[in-house]
């Protein structure tokens, strides 16, 4: 029987060197989109913070009420069980509810006594507005960012404004904001008013439940109170600053 000699194993250790590289410049590139990718969440983030800040300020606000509004949104959202992903979205949406009063004149927007009958039907026009300068477009986030817009002002019965939407008809993303909307601005102060305790603030969208206000909605903010009034406190501190819903609920757990 005659031995073959054994091939040589250049080849072989050629080819895996070269698989190895491969997949180590492939792990690379993964990285760099990937960072690229936070990049631009980042950076259009920003942008549409721009954006609704624009609004806040025509109507005489700091800022801090989108931030809140968004924040709170996403942790309500979550509480209730709606996915990470969506719960992201809102959190990011949220801000923009308000758009429309750029198209609002500042005599009627900002006029320190009650409206007329012909001002309150303008200033109404508002959520129309905002879903026309955030509609028309594939994008996830405005596509609920123009829903939000358009059906914050819808009331639960049927009463609300500007499609008299009831029920589940209201976007669930619209029906969470509306709540959160009506929470927040209770309990900050104003030019007309001061803070109202957050109490007073809680048995108001209890009154409000079922007809204002989605009873699920109101169910799940009022057990979800203390984390919601922890993250809203350090937000007015400065202490959270995030456009990740994970931050919020990182801040919860630890606080």
């Amino acid at each position: 029987m005659i031995d073959h000699p054994t091939p040589p194993t250049i080849g072989n250790d050629l080819d895996q060197h070269q698989i190895l590289r491969i997949v180590q410049d492939f792990h690379l590139l993964r990285r760099q989109r990937e960072d690229a990718y936070d990049e631009l969440k980042r950076a259009y983030h920003i942008t549409l913070t721009k954006l609704a800040l624009a609004a806040e300020y025509k109507d005489g606000d700091t800022g801090t009420h989108i931030v809140r509004i968004g924040a709170l949104s996403g942790l309500l959202a979550r509480n209730m069980g709606m996915p990470a992903d969506w719960s992201e979205r809102i959190e990011q949406a949220a801000p923009m509810h308000d758009i429309g009063k750029i198209g609002i004149p500042d005599g009627i927007l900002k006029k320190p006594d009650g409206l007329t009958v012909e001002e309150r039907k303008v200033m109404e026009t508002h959520p129309v507005i905002g879903a026309q300068i955030l509609g028309n477009t594939n994008v996830p986030v405005l596509q609920m960012a123009a829903e939000i817009a358009l059906g914050h002002h819808e009331r639960w019965d049927g009463q609300g404004y500007p499609n008299r939407l009831k029920g589940d008809a209201i976007p669930q993303s619209a029906r969470i904001v509306t709540a959160i909307d009506f929470f927040d601005a209770l309990t900050m102060d104003r030019c007309y008013r001061k803070a109202l305790p957050d109490d007073t603030a809680k048995e108001m969208l209890r009154r409000g439940r079922g007809s204002h206000f989605d009873p699920a909605v109101v169910d799940a903010l009022v057990a979800s109170l203390p984390q919601l009034t922890a993250l809203r406190d350090a937000i007015n501190r400065g202490e959270w600053v995030s456009h990740h819903l994970q931050s919020a609920s990182s801040f919860v757990r630890a606080h």
